[in-house]
């Protein structure tokens, strides 16, 4: 289930991509099949190990090009290991509401982002994260959870005093807003509650078979409940004020 669209990034051969908290690696799987070279970035090492253990089976299948790379790193995305202007595409995919020096984070994405890159940004949208938390404590105030509802110009603005220009904006993954407010009303941690459970096997169904009515009816809802936002950005080749941008 991807929330990025690669297409608008130009990802493939030869592109240097990293994920930053990639998590299950969802979107680090689909740049390294597309043939870039992938650094999957994240905190949790457990989660890194299944990733790693993942990227080596497609290379050993052939599921990316022979040309493209891929690790997995563990690290902390407020200090990235990188020198300024390392990455062609920076992705970070729901994980800015985690992070409470959030400003720090968008700085060093930024940073490690060539002139002329692209950053894109995903964060759950505000009326359908909003519910959740009306309907449920449990959905966000636990250790690492969501800290902070973003309104999207609000990130917007946040990223664009960095000196980024502002590319696009979209909402993805409508369908999964009404399970999310299911799983609040009932409680996020009974999973086998049987309306939860029916809902999830649909999403599953739905992203196993992609049936063309499930497909256009997430998109024509996707404006309205899509549960997330994702925000494209630009870095300019010349810094604000004129001279050559270097990270």
């Amino acid at each position: 289930m991807l929330t990025v669209d690669f297409d608008h990034l130009g990802v493939g051969n030869g592109t240097t991509v990293i994920d930053v908290g990639c998590g299950a690696g969802r979107h680090s799987f689909e740049a390294f099949r597309r043939g870039a070279d992938v650094v999957a970035f994240d905190q949790s090492a457990e989660d890194l190990n299944d990733v790693d253990a993942i990227l080596q089976a497609m290379a050993d299948q052939g599921e990316a090009p022979a040309s493209a790379t891929a690790e997995a790193v563990k690290g902390d995305a407020l200090d990235l290991p990188y020198a300024d202007g390392t990455f062609d595409v920076v992705m970070a995919s729901e994980i800015l509401e985690h992070v409470p020096a959030d400003d720090r984070a968008i700085a060093e994405l930024v940073r490690v982002l060539k002139p002329g890159g692209r950053l894109a940004v995903t964060v759950p949208r505000w009326l359908p994260e909003k519910v959740c938390w009306l309907l449920s404590d449990e959905y966000h105030a636990n250790e690492g959870g969501h800290i902070r509802i973003y309104r999207a110009d609000e990130l917007q603005e946040k990223i664009v005093a960095r000196g980024m220009e502002f590319d696009r904006r979209h909402h993805a993954h409508a369908l999964h807003a009404p399970f999310w407010w299911l799983k609040c009303a009932v409680g996020v941690e009974k999973p086998n509650h049987p309306v939860v459970a029916a809902y999830h096997k649909l999403l599953v169904w739905d992203m196993m078979s992609r049936p063309w009515l499930t497909r256009n009816a997430e998109a024509a809802l996707n404006p309205l409940i899509g549960k997330s936002v994702a925000l494209y950005f630009r870095k300019p080749l010349v810094a604000q004020g004129g001279g050559d941008v270097t990270g």
